[in-house]
């Protein structure tokens, strides 16, 4: 697949095979569970790809038939898969187990896979240069020395070669510590474009505060032109050159809020890549997560372009 340079998002990591209940209650005694698939980076190509942006992911899976299934899956997205096959390790799994209607636990089974092991090469040089922004997020340095230097190739690279940076701190407390992470985050962070966090991952990264308003504003004194706070169901807050912009979150019922971070990145990044302002950026990231959380599952219910309107619709049935 060929694209012209500055047009497409780049993004890279790890993306597992995903085993998940198919009822509420213990896993122990649930006979039968779904399979799919799921990642954040590869979400956020998903909802980019959803939404018209030309994506690119990279990663690397083993050889095996969980592999198959990720790039089957990514690719079947209409996204640019370029993907190593590890054959000396396995594809990373997730299980998800709904313990209440309301609550579920994941459980992660990657230390040593084939995603964890991502490596310098496994990032073409040639598609990070051309790339018009490329996005990364905190849960790849966690998975391995490895992957770490990987990240800080790719932001690199995209640094030397004039191409915007999106990170999402994204901490996930059982790869490692907060101290650990925030080492890290410091050095992403100041190498950064546009950064995403959730309250307390922001506050891992640059110390408790007031407010979202106060973290954004300590992420950006960093030196990202933008930093985005995700608030959940109380919207997101953005600091971007310095002017202040609010959002609140477009109410749903929700079914599953996984996967619904990924989608809020997807939304402002393409309206960030269409070049339109952060008041829309915020608006379509606000109804893409709110996509997110309608349906089961990490990626599968993020909306087209054409279905934006439809969480605004005063008819329930259109013809």
């Amino acid at each position: 697949m060929i694209h012209a340079p500055g047009s497409y998002v780049l993004t890279f990591g790890e993306t597992m095979a995903l085993m998940r209940s198919t009822e509420t209650g213990p896993l122990a005694h649930t006979s039968t569970l779904g399979l799919g698939i799921g990642g954040s980076e590869s979400n956020v190509a998903v909802g980019l790809s959803r939404l018209g942006v030309p994506t690119v992911w990279c990663g690397r899976v083993g050889d095996d038939s969980l592999g198959l299934l990720v790039e089957r899956e990514i690719r079947a997205e209409g996204i640019d898969v370029r993907i190593a096959v590890d054959p000396s390790a396995p594809t990373g799994l997730m299980i998800k187990e709904r313990r209440t209607p309301s609550t579920q636990r994941v459980s992660y089974y990657r230390a040593g896979s084939a995603g964890s092991r991502i490596a310098p090469h496994d990032v073409d040089y040639r598609l990070l240069a051309e790339a018009g922004l490329l996005h990364v997020s905190g849960i790849t340095p966690a998975l391995s020395e490895q992957a770490e230097a990987t990240l800080r190739y790719a932001v690199k690279v995209a640094r030397t070669e004039g191409v915007v940076v999106s990170f999402d701190l994204n901490y996930r407390a059982n790869l490692w510590s907060r101290d650990a992470a925030r080492s890290v985050y410091a050095d992403i962070i100041a190498l950064s474009d546009i950064v995403f966090a959730g309250e307390d991952e922001a506050a891992i990264a640059v110390g408790d505060s007031s407010g979202p308003e106060e973290l954004a504003g300590r992420i950006a004194a960093l030196g990202p032109r933008q930093a985005v706070i995700k608030l959940g169901a109380e919207g997101a807050l953005a600091m971007v050159d310095g002017g202040i912009y609010r959002q609140p979150a477009t109410p749903v019922d929700a079914v599953d809020t996984v996967g619904a971070g990924d989608a809020f990145v997807a939304g402002y990044l393409t309206e960030f890549m269409s070049g339109l302002g952060p008041a829309a950026c915020l608006k379509t990231a606000a109804a893409t997560g709110a996509f997110a959380c309608l349906v089961q599952g990490d990626w599968e219910g993020f909306p087209r372009r054409s279905e934006l309107a439809l969480l605004e619709a005063k008819e329930p049935v259109s013809r």
